[in-house]
């Protein structure tokens, strides 16, 4: 758990650092309450100022304690583990940026809340790379070279308003290939529910924080609002690519243990 604690957190202050900077004042990011279909509640302090927007950033920070906690036994490799430990860091820590983001409508943590869900979608195609190629073959300098170009692409956002928009969609195409791919070659029918899950709750994601002013015009979404939804199915998401990618870990190792096992031995 140290290590993957390290090799989130490192990368994390040094983004931070940068983002508290000038070098990102060009990037095009909301920075008014006008932005978010909930209304602001004046009596709450700014860390609650749209209560229901601010407070399901908790359910990040729940969902991944869980799978950060959540030892899976001998089935598991270290490997596995730190995989799956790194996944569940990046859920903890993007919670109170998310919320920082509500709370001061400042530019760094906008800037960051757009950041860091780059290599969050890029640590799928990692993670499927590990389980396609099995401990032995894989390469963790690959792993960092991924993410440091998912980074590194961010700065897209300094050449076009809609820069961020052209590379978060690139890394979610990436991530829903990688994961059909992986499905179709090692996958069964429960992983096959675990991706269909994961890919709805990422539509939703995307298409409820689009329309999230838009559908404020009905009752269900005027205090629980798309943006809020959004949130949930984003949450939803992570659980879901968790108990996908988990479950293809541990049958692939399974498998290499049995090979391994059945491997004919010359007398």
């Amino acid at each position: 758990m140290r290590s993957a604690l390290l090799h989130v957190s490192v990368p994390f202050v040094l983004c931070v650092t940068l983002a508290n900077t000038s070098l990102f004042d060009e990037v095009k990011v909301d920075l008014s309450y006008d932005h978010y279909a909930e209304r602001k509640v004046d009596y709450l302090p700014p860390f609650l100022a749209m209560p229901c927007n601010c407070l399901v950033n908790l359910a990040y920070i729940y969902m991944g304690l869980y799978w950060l906690l959540n030892c899976r036994g001998v089935k598991e490799t270290e490997q596995g583990r730190y995989m799956r430990e790194v996944f569940a860091f990046m859920a903890v820590f993007y919670a109170p940026v998310q919320w920082a983001r509500l709370a001061a409508l400042r530019r760094a943590p906008a800037v960051l809340d757009q950041w860091f869900t780059l290599p969050i979608f890029a640590w799928v195609p990692v993670w499927i790379s590990f389980i396609q190629r099995r401990p032995a073959k894989w390469r963790a300098s690959e792993a960092a070279a991924l993410q440091l170009l998912s980074l590194l692409s961010y700065g897209l956002s300094l050449a076009h308003e809609r820069g961020f928009e052209v590379v978060l969609g690139c890394h979610v195409a990436a991530a829903v290939y990688k994961g059909a791919c992986v499905q179709r070659d090692l996958g069964d029918a429960r992983t096959r529910v675990y991706l269909l899950l994961a890919v709805l709750s990422c539509a939703g994601f995307m298409v409820l924080k689009l329309l999230d002013h838009w559908l404020s015009r009905y009752w269900f979404f005027q205090r629980l609002t798309g943006h809020f939804w959004s949130k949930v199915c984003d949450v939803l998401q992570f659980h879901f690519s968790f108990c996908f990618l988990t479950t293809l870990t541990e049958s692939t190792g399974e498998d290499s243990i049995t090979r391994r096992v059945k491997k004919p031995t010359c007398d």
